[in-house]
């Protein structure tokens, strides 16, 4: 059916309609699921829409007005039921976090589609390739934490979900035609299995985030120490008007006020991306915080340790057979062996099947069909 004859999708608001959904879905052997957040509007993001479709009906369930969700925490974690995502990595890490659900039995329409080679995998191009649907891009920057959401929004929500199931079964079909159903699901286990936190939110320590800015490193320590008092007024600010941090002064900005030092609102107006509102609204509280850093001590960037140079080479030898084995394959190289994985047989250095079977037990898939070429190539190099 053409979006633009479907049925309206069922909004869920109220605490009775959200017990009727979860009798509904507990009814079915298979669930399309998808999130909606406010990352780009909103200091913390959070969940602000759930989209569930059945094989009949699509529903949207609104969490800013539920506030309490855990009545689905049982469908979410109910192996009978299997839950179709597509790029599943992002809504499983936002679901854990914000209301602490576990995961049974996922299907992965991206990841599946990654497995049988397909080059494009979005779900914008999965779907024009199999439906002839084209999904609106201008709302894949939308503002998720409004309301009410406009009816164009929800419109869009909906179509995320509504095309999963039969997409799924598509791709299951082909996966088990090319005896990848198995590799499949070795990633779906891998998925559900993930935490609840994504490493992109914001850093309770101001200070040590300043070394994620790219170009810190390259500044005086005097410097460094006066970009982690920005970045400190940054996350004071971005807190107290609740808006992402790069929408209060981006990384550029800060970094360049670190590199010049500015003394006085004149010189801080030549920064760029330092307008005459952006001087206006913070000059004063940036001034101070450069201030703060000259007079302060000087800040040094953490320690890591240096890995060593024969994890080093048993970490190109791996990259380089994973490329090659991918391109013989017909996928990338992460699916022949997750960078995780990678770096695990870099540093362990495996050289029994016994050894190696403990590093790549959760892959038992790619144990049997990569894991005597995997000790072939790391033993080559010690010849």
């Amino acid at each position: 059916m053409h979006p633009g004859e479907l049925p309206d999708p069922k909004l869920i608001t109220h605490p009775r309609q959200l017990a009727g959904l979860v009798d509904i879905l507990h009814s079915q052997p298979i669930l399309a699921v998808d999130t909606e957040s406010n990352s780009l509007y909103a200091y913390r993001e959070q969940v602000c829409l759930l989209q569930f479709s059945t094989t009949q009906i699509d529903y949207l369930v609104d969490p800013l007005i539920l506030l309490d969700l855990s009545k689905l925490a049982p469908v979410f974690a109910d192996p009978k039921i299997e839950k179709i995502f597509h790029a599943a990595e992002y809504d499983v890490i936002c679901l854990k976090r914000d209301f602490g659900f576990e995961f049974a039995n996922l299907f992965d329409t991206m990841v599946a589609a990654r497995i049988l080679g397909r080059e494009q995998v979005g779900l914008g191009a999965l779907l024009e390739a199999e439906y002839g649907v084209q999904l609106d891009k201008r709302y894949q920057r939308a503002n998720w934490g409004q309301r009410p959401l406009p009816p164009d929004l929800l419109s869009y929500a909906r179509l995320d979900t509504h095309y999963l199931i039969p997409l799924s079964q598509r791709l299951r079909q082909e996966l088990d035609k090319r005896n990848l159903a198995t590799l499949a699901h070795e990633d779906f286990e891998r998925l559900r299995q993930i935490n609840g936190h994504n490493g992109a939110g914001n850093n309770d320590d101001p200070m040590a985030a300043c070394w994620r800015v790219h170009g810190a490193n390259d500044l005086s320590p005097q410097q460094a120490a006066v970009l982690a008092q920005l970045c400190q007024y940054r996350e004071q600010m971005a807190r107290t008007m609740d808006r992402p941090v790069f929408k209060v002064i981006n990384d550029n900005t800060l970094l360049e006020i670190a590199q010049y030092t500015p003394h006085s609102r004149e010189q801080l107006a030549r920064i760029q991306g330092m307008n005459e509102g952006q001087v206006r609204r913070h000059g004063a509280r940036l001034l101070e915080a450069v201030g703060r850093g000259l007079n302060g001590p000087p800040l040094y960037p953490p320690r890591q340790e240096r890995p060593s140079e024969a994890f080093m080479k048993r970490l190109e030898i791996l990259r380089h057979w994973r490329k090659t084995a991918g391109e013989q394959m017909g996928v990338g190289s992460d699916v022949i062996l997750p960078r995780d994985l990678m770096h695990a047989l870099a540093e362990k250095d495996p050289q029994t099947a016994e050894e190696l079977a403990q590093i790549l037990c959760d892959v038992p898939w790619r144990r049997e069909h990569f894991g005597e070429e995997i000790l072939r190539v790391l033993s080559k190099r010690k010849k």
